[in-house]
């Protein structure tokens, strides 16, 4: 099995350490564009292979994708963060612009793969990489629920002073502020969540985590990787071994949920042919109308997108 990761900052690399360290492939392959950045995280990557003992080869390389061909998936992480003086618009038209290049030549060597995108705004930029890649929408898919519920469950886990496996949970909807929490399917260790906790102590952690990346980027000037590469390998470990998974995926809603031709996080099973279902929770009107204006929300970015094209 090979997997590229393109983008070798911060999350592109936590996640080809995390492929590399789990042995989840027999290669990956980092790609970036600045000079020497991929082959030198690369090689240290490699460079500690005899002292976790795994067996994964990892190659970096600058802006050549020939290196990346024949890959089973790639994870795209490549896109600027928002600096001062920049508007949404300006954002997305950097970034769309970016994710469509990488995403055009990586289908150029690897037209049977299955891509995950991870750059920002992720739900639109998912849309974009679909567009470019032309590829069945159960193959292109964002990263964002589990990023977004591994943060309420760690700190769930700490309010409630018990381990984070043994929380599981579901989060639907667009990345951040937009997303939909649903506590009645959250439970811990079998037992619904809303027995062990008081109901403001779980609006306050719904909040925390909606925000969640603000709190980092706050803490130390810059957006989180740890957790976002970690959360973007598991999805390459789901496919690569099969593993059936059920976890949250931005994709491109056909019907499901009443909801036509909107990329939104929704709860699948992920598998080696990408996303092999959509599950479809029987919401109640509440969740219903928290989807409906996560959905707008996203609309409205994706229209930016439409509007520059």
């Amino acid at each position: 099995m090979k997997v590229t990761v393109v983008g070798a900052g911060n999350v592109g690399a936590t996640c080809a350490d995390v492929l590399a360290y789990r042995e989840i492939a027999n290669e990956v392959v980092l790609v970036d564009i600045k000079e020497g950045v991929a082959e030198g995280k690369a090689l240290d990557i490699w460079q500690k292979a005899p002292i976790n003992l795994y067996d994964t080869r990892t190659v970096g390389v600058t802006n050549d994708y020939t290196k990346t061909a024949g890959s089973d998936v790639v994870v795209i992480t490549s896109g600027l963060p928002r600096k001062p003086g920049m508007t949404r618009d300006d954002l997305i038209q950097t970034n769309a612009g970016i994710v469509k290049i990488v995403t055009e030549q990586v289908i150029e060597h690897s037209p049977e793969a299955i891509i995950i995108v991870v750059s920002n705004p992720l739900d639109v930029m998912t849309y974009q990489a679909h567009l470019s890649s032309k590829l069945p929408r159960t193959k292109v898919m964002g990263m964002a629920g589990i990023l977004d519920t591994a943060r309420y469950r760690a700190f769930l886990a700490e309010a409630l002073n018990v381990s984070p496996k043994d929380i599981q949970a579901v989060l639907m909807g667009g990345h951040g502020d937009t997303m939909v929490p649903l506590p009645r399917y959250t439970t811990v260790g079998g037992i619904p969540v809303t027995e062990l906790i008081d109901e403001e102590t779980l609006d306050a952690i719904i909040e925390r985590t909606k925000f969640g990346g603000g709190e980092l980027v706050k803490l130390m000037g810059t957006s989180a990787w740890y957790a976002p590469g970690s959360a973007a390998a598991q999805m390459v470990e789901a496919i690569v071994r099969d593993q059936k998974r059920v976890f949250p995926v931005c994709i491109k809603l056909d019907g499901e949920y009443g909801i036509d031709d909107c990329y939104l996080g929704v709860p699948v099973i992920l598998g080696k042919n990408g996303i092999e279902k959509v599950i479809e929770l029987d919401l109640n009107e509440d969740e219903k109308a928290l989807l409906q204006s996560s959905r707008t929300h996203v609309k409205e970015v994706m229209a930016v997108l439409e509007n520059l094209k």
